[in-house]
């Protein structure tokens, strides 16, 4: 009864985890590294085990840092079922499919570049027909119901609170008359936040695999968040200009919308105009509009009494390129959401040629923006930027506020293992090197265990609870 550690061991992304139990494989996530270029590259390695040889997936949830490689899994021979909650598969519909696209396109721009040089083609990491090709392999399991998925394996999903469909995963392993509960946390949410429901607490486990991202800080709380955010659109309103807000399609997306909802009458948001203009969050919208019995009291409430907080009067939808070339000729009044959240790619990136350079604009950032990305170097202050090209000078006001992350900080992670009942072992993963070590000395102080924390390749015996020494 093994575990053997493949991604997010010591970085945030590429989570893939390998459970070996009589004779059976299961694998837990399968997910792209995403990052600085050098890291991406990696995706193009061989897999570090045989395909045909997994007998099941089981997916937390449906971000491509976790569910990305999954089309490349199927191309190397996997056959077997693919486990997750029915939202994550309806997220994956579009995520994966989106990730086939760029794909194709990223090589499409290398290999005119090759081409000239008289160099071979590449082939894509995967297409859109491999990613459509991925869904048939999916399988849906609810939150609260214990299921054997192989002899000797069952397992319960429990609501992580990250992302719609996001999953805890409980996991019981018999082998040789032992059984271990084995308990992996995927990436959990933050309490407090609107729309979906809190993390769930688990009381039993021998073993706990546990997230780490934000393991090194604590986050503002959401009262605190939506005042910020708040004050910041009221000034930019007053500026007679545009607010552009990068944002990720799924689940920031829906948060931005919800919070312009709360608002709406209080800003005030009558004479603005609302632009959700990526493709890919009106379909995710849609699909957190289907699964609206995941949301918390407090939103369904919401919805009872005020509608749907995704369907602002005055808010459009912009699907065709047309609709989002039209909001250019707009100079003031505008609320424009695109993607991509760190303006590396999408639509917000003309947006952004046609305001950053207009004092009178602001730019609104509300997630994190990685070292090396366009919205890295805005929020670092830089005078002038590059699109394609041309050189902008930086005159628009920028913000940032950082309450509005999906993820676990330091508290709720320590208040998450602290529930665990008599202290179970436990491995930290998907965090970058500060974050771990500074969460293994807060769990050291606090509960007196000392977290285990693997890099990559690194397995651990789950029937002695302890790292398999590599002699």
């Amino acid at each position: 009864m093994k575990l053997h550690c493949f991604g997010a061991t010591q970085e945030v992304t590429g989570s893939c985890f390998l459970i070996e139990n009589q004779n059976k494989k299961i694998l837990v996530d399968c997910g792209l590294i995403q990052g600085r270029a050098i890291d991406e590259k990696r995706n193009y390695e061989a897999l570090p085990f045989v395909a045909k040889e997994i007998d099941v997936v089981i997916l937390t949830h449906a971000h491509i840092d976790h569910s990305g490689r999954l089309p490349i899994l199927i191309k190397n021979g996997f056959s077997g079922k693919i486990i997750s909650h029915p939202a994550t598969i309806d997220l994956c519909d579009i995520m994966l499919r989106d990730t086939g696209f760029l794909n194709e396109k990223e090589v499409e721009t290398l290999n005119r570049k090759r081409e000239r040089k008289g160099l071979d083609y590449r082939e894509p990491l995967y297409t859109v027909k491999d990613a459509i090709n991925t869904m048939q392999f999916f399988s849906p399991l609810p939150y609260d119901k214990i299921e054997e998925i192989l002899p000797n394996v069952k397992i319960r999903f429990l609501d992580a609170g990250h992302i719609l469909g996001s999953a805890i995963v409980e996991m019981w392993l018999s082998e040789g008359g032992v059984t271990r509960k084995v308990v992996f946390s995927g990436d959990l949410g933050r309490q407090g936040l609107p729309i979906l429901k809190d993390p769930t607490f688990v009381k039993n486990a021998d073993v706990v695999i546990m997230e780490s991202t934000y393991g090194d800080r604590n986050i503002q709380p959401w009262k605190e968040t939506i005042k910020e955010f708040s004050q910041i659109i009221e000034e930019a309103l007053s500026s007679k200009g545009n607010i552009l807000i990068p944002a990720f399609a799924v689940g920031r997306s829906q948060e931005i919308l919800y919070s312009l909802f709360v608002n709406y009458d209080k800003l005030p948001l009558q004479n603005t105009y609302i632009f959700l203009d990526s493709p890919m969050a009106i379909e995710a919208t849609k699909v957190y509009t289907k699964h609206w019995q995941l949301y918390d009291k407090a939103t369904k409430e919401l919805i009872k009494t005020s509608g749907s907080p995704y369907q602002l009067p005055n808010l459009r939808l912009t699907v065709d390129t047309e609709q989002s070339m039209a909001i250019n000729q707009i100079k003031q009044g505008a609320i424009i959401i695109a993607g991509s959240g760190m303006c590396e790619g999408g639509r917000i990136r003309h947006h952004l040629k046609h305001n950053i350079w207009r004092k009178q604009c602001h730019l609104l950032f509300v997630g994190y923006q990685a070292q090396g990305t366009l919205g890295r170097t805005l929020i670092d202050g830089a005078s002038e930027i590059r699109l394609w090209g041309e050189r902008m000078r930086v005159a628009a006001k920028i913000h940032s506020i950082n309450g509005f992350s999906a993820h676990a900080d330091q508290e709720t992670l320590l208040k998450w293992y602290g529930h665990f009942e008599s202290s179970p072992a436990l491995i930290l993963v998907h965090g970058e090197i500060s974050a771990l070590s500074t969460l293994q000395n807060e769990i050291y102080q606090k509960f007196t265990v000392h977290p285990w924390i693997p890099k990559y390749k690194d397995s651990y015996d789950l029937i002695k609870k302890q790292p398999i020494s590599e002699d």
